[in-house]
């Protein structure tokens, strides 16, 4: 494990992003959403992470659990202030043991910061696929800046950025070779991409169950199917899916239809509540920093591991 370089190279420490950001503009977009099988299946492509998650995840026991009460840590650390250090330290600490050798005979720990820095690769390319696809595309002078925000708060963890590219252009270089070099067709990547028997989000309990299953196919079939127009033709080809170049253009047409949908609401509900919360304090309304509700909590038995975000109250 490498857990150092707490502060910026120059012994400054580093500091916590505010509302002119464009990470605070973009990243806790509920846009987000229909790239979160995109992220999840990326990142479990790296061997080390697809390792981690298979041997050490409960992942799959409690899918939309999971993913929903993750969701507050991860984005407290761009939203939270002053108290942004302290939630990226929780983060960064969920996975200390997560630690082991793979099937392959690889040894891997969820902190390596190669390993570690991937995951929040995946993290950064989120918002610009939101305006690629469902929004405004960032020009390049927007993501340059939206990199750089990304490496503010990545400093925050306190994990090493050694593998932290300088900038965008070498960021994007960065990921294409990941992409076409490193990442594999593994056990934890197959497992997260298959989604359809998955049960009914815990936020919906007046849906009846039958009513679910009858919606599931196309709603899992639909992700899937804009998770794989996402997916750069490296990993696409790795994992053995075909584009066509019908699929591009209804993509694009529903891309424009989750545009022009987008203007209709209200600024502050397109916002996950953690979010919600920091655009609130900024305006001076005193609120503190938005929890997981119990309905995203793991199982009683398992609230006192400490790989688990599991908020007192």
């Amino acid at each position: 494990m490498a857990a150092a370089d707490l502060g910026r190279g120059d012994g400054s420490a580093p500091q916590p992003l505010g509302p002119s950001s464009l990470a605070w503009r973009y990243f806790s977009d509920w846009r987000g959403m229909l790239v979160s099988l995109w992220a999840g299946s990326m990142q479990n492509m790296h061997p080390g992470l697809g390792a981690g998650v298979e041997e050490h995840s409960r992942f799959f026991d409690e899918r939309w659990e999971r993913l929903f009460r993750s969701l507050y840590p991860i984005a407290g650390v761009v939203y939270d202030g002053p108290g942004a250090a302290r939630t990226a330290r929780e983060v960064r600490d969920y996975h200390l043991g997560v630690k082991g050798t793979d099937r392959h005979g690889r040894p891997y720990h969820a902190l390596d910061p190669d390993t570690f820095f991937w995951s929040h690769a995946t993290f950064v390319m989120v918002p610009v696929l939101v305006c690629q696809y469902f929004g405004r595309p960032l020009t390049e002078s927007q993501k340059d800046q939206l990199y750089a925000e990304s490496l503010q708060w990545y400093r925050l963890y306190g994990v090493s950025d050694r593998p932290a590219p300088a900038d965008w252009r070498g960021f994007r270089a960065y990921f294409d070779r990941m992409c076409a070099e490193v990442l594999e067709d593994n056990w934890a990547t197959r497992a997260v991409l298959d989604i359809r028997r998955i049960g009914k989000p815990p936020a919906l309990p007046w849906l009846p169950d039958v009513v679910w299953r009858a919606i599931r196919v196309p709603v899992t079939r639909s992700l899937l199917w804009v998770t794989v127009g996402m997916y750069p033709p490296a990993v696409r080809a790795r994992l053995g899916y075909r584009w066509s170049r019908r699929s591009a253009s209804a993509l694009w047409l529903l891309g424009r239809a989750v545009a022009a949908g987008w203007h209709l609401v209200p600024f502050e509900r397109r916002y996950h509540p953690r979010a919600r919360a920091a655009w609130q304090r900024a305006r001076g309304v005193s609120v503190p920093p938005v929890e997981t509700p119990p309905r995203n909590l793991p199982p009683a038995e398992h609230r006192d591991d400490p790989r688990h975000y599991t908020p007192d109250g």
